[in-house]
């Protein structure tokens, strides 16, 4: 089947040349990591980073990403960070692909010129990996 000539909503703006994608693809990454990426580094043992679950502190203790630390984005501050080195990588999440509370807490971050990341699909996306999730009292660095 040729799919020159084709014309329909995938097809009517050409796709970047391979080096524009390619610039483009490695640069998302830079931003995002997903589910599957964390949960290995975390089974390492030697993550090289920390997992900033932002949701409220009711969400966080119902269930979480095993390891993560509850600071709502709403209160990341840098007070909040005086315990992490100034090069510490943070690496976000909330609820799931609805939820832009991900983020805004990378927003935050940045904006204390924190190196950051989101990972993508939050809760949701490390659910429908088929990971678990730890309840527990609220653990916050809040």
């Amino acid at each position: 089947m040729s799919t020159t000539n084709v014309i329909n909503a995938v097809t009517a703006i050409s796709a970047a040349d391979s080096f524009a994608a390619l610039a483009h693809f490695h640069a998302s990454l830079q931003f995002e990591t997903d589910c599957s990426d964390v949960s290995s580094a975390l089974a390492s043992g030697t993550p090289g980073f920390m997992l900033i679950d932002v949701r409220s502190p009711t969400l966080f203790a119902r269930g979480h990403v095993p390891g993560a630390v509850n600071l709502p984005h709403g209160k990341i501050v840098a007070s909040k960070l005086m315990d992490y080195p100034a090069d510490t990588l943070f690496v976000t999440y909330c609820a799931g692909p609805h939820c832009n509370g991900a983020t805004r807490g990378a927003i935050r971050l940045a904006q204390l010129g924190r190196p950051v990341k989101v990972m993508i699909g939050g809760v949701t996306g490390w659910l429908d990996e088929g990971f678990e999730l730890v309840a527990s009292e609220v653990e916050s660095a809040s």
